[in-house]
């Protein structure tokens, strides 16, 4: 179950306003709940947890077992965005630390994510590593045609088409995109690819509990069951109408910080395993907030290594900011620190304690240094890394997410500012139909 305290803001903002703050949050989160806001045709996530049915959990497995009969022991998930993030932050925080260099016999495939950049020489190297492996690969795209995961699924369906067959390709490879339309769609039906639905109705960066994560999770080798237990726990949490509404107490807090003078809202964890929960987190607060000149920028740090570069400049910088530090309550490995005879070191001190016990106190010396220095602090706690407590965790910030985007008065579910890269792109690279803007980027470059 996800918590939030918001006790490191105490210092920040009055009762009152708070409380006001609290009432705009109801308000918006009628909107959220009655669809009758901008974007609610794309609010198909909210349900995901309760609604989904067991058969597509069951059918991804089916997947799973079926490239396991095959060998496979490398699995290239394409997409970018909301279409590889969630699973990449799950993959990474519910996976050993050092799993790659670890000898012996694998449970899953190795997952590798590709068609979220346009770099050469990564996708190269990436060829380099499925020369070496048994491939298959998941394409996810509602359309098929977004730049970055075309390019990438183009040369990928080439080269294992090339190394296995075609005939074979086509049990090698799955799709996720739409139900109906679309170039992947036309393209899975014609060579025969297994495809799973993106609905209409969820945008990407909401999309981590459909088949966009639920497939390279379950290939991973993942409970997703046990994650959409979690999800659904917090689905229910997060319907209460009340204060007391954890996304309700997080969507109000960080609009009145926000309103302020907090423009900046870094969201910190402890372990490095939540990584990626930054990234996750930074698009879904980004591309759902930041529009009409307004908007909470999303940062993210993996404390306490980022404590030795970004330390100084959020303790004495620019006082604009604001913390959102995810807490894990347990450690599921231990290990305690020994004793030194000749503590040349000087941390005899620390004998006997458990290193968590140790990371918990930074925690706790940062959060307070913090408050000192003029940055407020919400604290969102989880018991352990698991996949129960990681769908809740999605959940809740998808659902604060929603909530504060109608306190800030935008559409959290749109995302026009994305095309403007893409036109200029395309017109420069000599894309038809966009020759006189690259004419006019042409002039404007000189």
């Amino acid at each position: 179950m996800v918590k939030v305290n918001l006790g490191g803001c105490s210092s920040f903002v009055k009762d009152a306003d708070y409380k006001e703050y609290v009432d705009k949050a109801l308000s918006a989160f009628d909107v959220l709940e009655n669809e009758s806001g901008a974007g609610n045709d794309f609010l198909g996530w909210k349900h995901l947890p309760s609604q989904t049915p067991e058969s597509l959990i069951s059918d991804c497995e089916a997947i799973r077992d079926s490239w396991k009969g095959k060998g496979v022991d490398l699995v290239v998930v394409i997409g970018i965005g909301g279409s590889y993030l969630g699973a990449k932050c799950a993959i990474e925080a519910l996976s050993h630390s050092f799993a790659k260099q670890l000898s012996g016999k694998k449970d899953a495939p190795e997952i590798v994510f590709a068609g979220h950049n346009l770099s050469e020489e990564y996708i190269c190297e990436l060829m380099d590593l499925m020369k070496e492996r048994n491939t298959a690969a998941v394409v996810i795209s509602k359309s098929g045609t977004t730049t970055e995961p075309a390019v990438a699924f183009r040369l990928i369906k080439q080269y294992i088409e090339t190394t296995y067959g075609k005939e074979e390709a086509s049990e090698r490879i799955v799709a996720v995109t739409d139900a109906k339309r679309g170039a992947l769609k036309s393209l899975s039906t014609q060579e025969g690819y297994k495809t799973f639905v993106i609905e209409d109705n969820v945008g990407g960066r909401f999309s981590v509990l459909t088949p966009v994560g639920i497939l390279p999770i379950v290939l991973a080798g993942f409970d997703m069951r046990a994650m959409m237990r979690g999800a659904e726990e917090m689905e229910k949490a997060c319907a209460e109408r009340s204060a007391e509404n954890p996304a309700i107490e997080y969507a109000a807090m960080r609009n009145l910080l926000y309103d302020n003078g907090k423009k900046v809202e870094i969201l910190v964890s402890y372990n490095p395993k939540l990584q990626y929960l930054g990234e996750w987190w930074k698009q879904l607060y980004g591309e759902s907030e930041g529009k009409d000149g307004k908007g909470i920028f999303p940062a993210s740090v993996s404390f306490t290594t980022d404590l030795h570069s970004m330390g100084q400049y959020i303790q004495d910088g620019e006082r604009m900011l604001m913390e959102t530090v995810v807490t894990v309550e347990k450690s599921s490995r231990s290990m305690t620190i020994a004793d030194d005879p000749q503590n040349l070191d000087g941390l005899n001190f620390l004998s006997g304690k458990h290193i968590e016990e140790c990371n918990a106190m930074a925690e706790l010396g940062t959060k307070l240094a913090h408050i000192d220095g003029g940055v407020p602090q919400l604290s969102i706690s989880i018991e352990k890394i698991d996949e129960f407590n990681l769908g809740g965790l999605f959940y809740f910030f998808e659902k604060a997410c929603g909530i504060s985007g109608y306190i800030l008065d935008v559409n959290p579910f749109n995302q026009p500012g994305v095309e403007a890269y893409k036109k200029n792109m395309f017109a420069l690279l000599g894309k038809p139909g966009y020759e006189e803007q690259a004419k006019a980027l042409q002039e404007r470059i000189k």
